[in-house]
């Protein structure tokens, strides 16, 4: 499977086009999501829509998704049933590294990069070293699959695993939803890895059973692979996930990780709340975060911004009551976009504000201004930080 976007697609086809390439090599193994500034921001970015949006008429593409069927690409493809156990996936989007959740290698790549799967079919890799992550114990409460990814690049750091596989394992797996998962290895880029992935089980079974019911069937047969037992490995690292707390990546990089209790002591007052992206945009996000909200407001000094991951995860949130009790809290729901996490729109940060964020960086002026800081976190936690104005621990409510 090959995925481009809005912002990075249009690369593609100028090369794709350049090449002297007429036909897609696997059409049916394309897909252009329209995710990132979608309702188009400004007249650049509906230029850059229409680039894709006549390629996908011209070829004839099944795959193209826009307004009509929105989405964050790395929520919608695995909601479509379009990504699947056993496959190579590559995408000009470095969080294409989500999908490993599926049982599937999956990496980001180039926008060139892209273009030469366009045309060949195929594309070259350097097989990574694997790095073992073994998670025991079963996390309390208010601990997600975003508190273990945060855990892990506070301990490798930004580049720990450098083009290495980060692959999930331990007892501890048992209890994460696909949602925790994906969170999981939609991270694993934030520590240098080429790829995160998670060994198919019963829970991702009943994930792509649900997906084919819905869908009318997944795009191909899923294929499941294992590690064999005396695999080898350039490092193991062990999290004892009981012990574990929210942790909350304070400014500048997703390695500065600190625990809940920490951030508390800490007194952080936040302007901003943000909930959503290709990270944390998924039902069980807006499940949890309406949860710690039933009933209460938003404090005045605090603005709260909710993305959800696709359009489906939208009306099923609408169905729930999730999203009543958010606006009913304060909070502004925007249709499914990336905008808000890489600070083009529907959530731009001033000078010296503050936000906490269920996004995956927190780089200088990733979310808008260069003097605005970001702290990432669980869904959870920047509920209850939306509550007080200052970044707080969901279970002190």
């Amino acid at each position: 499977m090959v995925i481009g976007n809005d912002i990075t697609t249009p690369i593609s086809i100028k090369a794709f086009e350049e090449s002297g390439a007429t036909k897609l090599a696997n059409p049916d193994g394309f897909s252009i999501v329209l995710d990132h500034f979608i309702p188009a921001k400004d007249i650049a970015s509906a230029n850059q829509a229409k680039v894709s949006r006549d390629f996908a008429a011209k070829h004839n593409l099944k795959n193209f998704f826009d307004e009509k069927d929105m989405g964050i690409e790395h929520a919608l493809l695995p909601e479509k049933g379009l990504v699947i156990p056993g496959d190579v996936i590559i995408g000009a989007d470095s969080h294409t590294c989500t999908h490993g959740a599926l049982g599937a290698f999956s990496t980001g790549m180039g926008s060139t990069d892209l273009a030469f799967a366009m045309v060949t079919g195929g594309n070259w890799f350097k097989v990574p070293e694997a790095i073992k992550v073994v998670f025991k114990g079963k996390p309390s409460q208010f601990v997600t699959g975003k508190d273990l990814i945060l855990e892990i690049i506070r301990i490798l750091g930004v580049d720990g695993a450098l083009y290495k596989t980060l692959e999930f394992t331990g007892d501890t797996i048992q209890y994460l939803s696909m949602d925790d998962r994906f969170s999981l290895c939609n991270m694993a880029i934030e520590a240098g890895a080429k790829n995160g992935i998670v060994a198919v089980d019963d829970i991702t079974r009943e994930f792509l059973d649900d997906r084919a019911k819905v869908n009318g069937g997944l795009r191909d047969t899923p294929k499941e692979f294992y590690s064999d037992e005396d695999a080898v490995y350039s490092q193991v690292v062990e999290i004892d996930v009981a012990a574990l707390e929210p942790v909350i990546a304070y400014p500048f990089l997703p390695e500065n990780g600190h625990s809940i209790t920490q951030a508390v002591e800490d007194n952080i007052k936040v302007d901003q709340v943000f909930v959503g992206s290709c990270t944390n945009g998924r039902l069980s996000d807006l499940k949890i975060a309406s949860e710690i909200l039933n009933g209460k407001r938003i404090a005045q000094h605090t603005r709260m911004i909710v993305t959800p991951g696709t359009q489906m995860i939208l009306r099923e949130a609408t169905k729930l009551g999730y999203i009543d009790i958010l606006i009913d809290a304060g909070a502004v729901v925007s249709n499914p976009t990336c905008g808000a996490c890489l600070g083009g729109y529907m959530g731009i940060l001033g000078d010296d504000e503050v936000c906490i964020s269920t996004t995956n960086r927190n780089f200088v002026g990733r979310m808008g201004s260069r003097t605005s800081k970001v702290y990432l976190s669980n869904s959870a936690v920047a509920a209850a930080s939306a509550i007080s104005g200052y970044i707080t621990d969901p279970s002190s409510l």
